[in-house]
C-alpha cells in the first residue's frame, strides 16, 4: 500500500537535511495546509509548500525505483 503521509525522517532522507530542520519543514508544511498541531502531513501537503514533484517524492517515500 502506497504512503500518503510524510515524516521529519523521510524529509530529513528526501533533503539531506538535519533531523531538526526536517521538523521545522513538517510543521511549515501542516501550517501551510491549515492543519491543526499533530495533524499527518500529506505528501501532497508537503510537494505544494517545496515544489518538489508529488510523484518523485512518493516513488523515492514507496522504494520504487525510476524507470
Amino acid at each position: 500500500m502506497p504512503r500518503i503521509c510524510i515524516y521529519p525522517k523521510d524529509v530529513a532522507q528526501l533533503t539531506g537535511r538535519s533531523y531538526d530542520a526536517a521538523k521545522r519543514l513538517v510543521r511549515r508544511a501542516r501550517e501551510a495546509a491549515g492543519k491543526p498541531a499533530g495533524a499527518l502531513v500529506s505528501v501532497q501537503d508537503f510537494c505544494q509548500l517545496t515544489g518538489l514533484d508529488e510523484a518523485e517524492v512518493s516513488r523515492a517515500l514507496n522504494g520504487v525505483s525510476a524507470r
